[in-house]
């Protein structure tokens, strides 16, 4: 996808709506999740304020909840590995 304009905007619209991650919304675009942090955080100050705040609270959940996330993405992998086992 090359960037025009609106990509940060169509970004932050998708993260808000679906008050998903960068890194989902970089996999629903098919792009790096380097760009959409610097689409979200950087160009779509500039673009649209209102739209960046936001992302900017979305994002600000996804970071507080991170480790939470973390947790259970590790509880899962080693039960699969416990199950595969037995």
């Amino acid at each position: 996808m090359e960037y025009s304009p609106t990509r940060p905007e169509q970004l932050g619209r998708y993260i808000v709506k679906n008050k998903t991650t960068v890194r989902a919304a970089a996999k629903a675009y098919g792009i790096s999740k380097s760009t959409v942090h610097t689409d979200v955080t950087e160009r779509l100050k500039k673009i649209n304020a209102q739209l960046y705040t936001e992302v900017r609270e979305v994002l600000d959940i996804n970071k507080e909840q991170r480790h939470i996330r973390g947790g259970i993405a590790t509880k899962e992998k080693y039960k699969k590995i416990r199950d595969a086992e037995v």
